[in-house]
């Protein structure tokens, strides 16, 4: 899966509501925290990670590839 930024950055609870893959930003923050979530091939626990365009976000078997919008 594909993410576009339109900004310089996205907080990685943020982005895992955007793409519909939580109901809720709480039950993001749990699955953050709780180290289910590895960014760039290592666990990321911080809820408000800076997720830039080139990081790879992987949950559970769905993998996000962050790139920038070109205009």
């Amino acid at each position: 899966m594909k993410f576009e930024l339109k900004d310089d950055y996205i907080e990685l609870f943020k982005l895992l509501k955007v793409l519909d893959l939580v109901d809720s930003g709480a039950q993001a923050k749990y699955l953050v925290a709780e180290g289910y979530v590895n960014r760039n091939g290592e666990q990321e626990f911080k809820k408000r990670a800076k997720i830039i365009a080139g990081d790879v976000i992987e949950i559970a078997d769905v993998t996000i590839e962050v790139t920038k919008v070109t205009t």
